[in-house]
């Protein structure tokens, strides 16, 4: 069989990214370019401003790509994109761009879901992984439990019915003043401090997640008192969110006899987060994968993955595609 390159673009949020991935697994290239440093000043993602660096950098992204890659355009066999979900205006840049390879080279053209291109990102890591699996994908946006019944076919188990988990890391940073972004600098501070303040668990009959109430209870705790020890609140918080995760995973886990999990996002490369799912599958006598960091967020390997596993089903994308902010997986 023909190896099949794909290009990727990924521009939903802040991350101008563009790769080059053989066969679904084999990355060629993956170059990131992040917009953290201007996002900083303002607390968080601007998305106008998001958009008109996407639109700066997306050309130069590219051609490094291919340079690291040491392939041409007219090598590449598929152009896929992120379409949703995301910003819509950093989407839009890269759905055009994508539109304008596809069409110039006429080459195939992939919408790919952002969701999916997360829990693809443990393909690109693990050549024994495939499904069937649950996978939690926790990221800034997202906090779905979900089974994987094949490479293109997903079923939602659980999801939040307020903040993402990624969301809920960056309003405890803000609260206890560490800044954006939220999560790595969570994690750093929790390493200091000792899990000893008891924080509220939100449960439900079915395998959704609420997180807002431990959110509010640490805002009103540090409002209450603002000399709280900010190391036990932070370590608190990831052990009481971790819980959560884990215990909503154990019973999807049970309730369809899996015995593989993968986590992916964001959020998934939590330190804390990691260790406790490892220690959990060793327990439990399950398998558990996750990627490696820099395919935990943003990046475009993750989208030609994706891309690639639906190309081979048929499930391309014309002219009229466009980005859908709210997209579904």
């Amino acid at each position: 069989m023909k190896d099949i390159l794909v290009l990727g673009i990924e521009s939903s949020c802040d991350e101008t990214s563009v790769a080059v991935v053989k066969n679904g697994r084999e990355v060629l290239s993956n170059v990131i370019e992040s917009q953290i440093k201007i996002h900083e000043t303002y607390g968080g993602v601007v998305p106008e401003i998001a958009s008109r660096y996407h639109i700066e950098a997306i050309n130069g992204v590219t051609k490094e790509a291919l340079k690291r890659a040491n392939v041409t355009l007219q090598d590449i066999d598929v152009i896929a994109c992120t379409y949703g979900p995301g910003l819509v205006g950093a989407l839009l840049v890269g759905v055009s761009y994508a539109k304008g390879l596809s069409y110039a080279l006429n080459k195939p053209l992939i919408g790919a879901n952002h969701i999916q291109g997360h829990i693809a990102a443990n393909y690109i890591c693990h050549e024994d992984l495939k499904p069937p699996f649950l996978c939690l994908v926790i990221s800034g946006g997202h906090t779905h439990l979900i089974h994987i019944k094949n490479y293109t076919e997903f079923e939602i188990l659980g999801k939040t019915r307020d903040d993402a988990i990624g969301e809920a890391f960056d309003k405890v940073a803000r609260v206890v003043g560490l800044g954006y972004p939220g999560g790595p600098k969570v994690d750093k501070l929790a390493k200091e401090g000792t899990p000893n303040i008891a924080l509220p668990k939100t449960h439900f009959e079915n395998l959704d997640f609420s997180f807002s109430g431990i959110k509010t209870a640490i805002i009103n705790m540090h409002h209450k008192n603002p000399d709280i020890n900010k190391a036990d609140l932070c370590a608190s918080f990831e052990k009481t969110v971790t819980e959560v995760l884990i215990e909503n995973t154990k019973r999807a886990a049970n309730q369809l006899g899996i015995k593989t999990i993968a986590l992916a996002g964001g959020v998934s490369a939590n330190s804390y987060i990691r260790e406790q799912f490892l220690k959990f599958g060793q327990e439990e006598n399950l398998k558990v994968y996750y990627p490696e960091p820099v395919l935990c967020t943003d990046n475009a390997a993750m989208i030609a993955s994706t891309a690639y596993y639906n190309y081979l089903e048929g499930n391309t994308s014309n002219m009229y595609l466009n980005a859908v902010p709210n997209l579904k997986i």
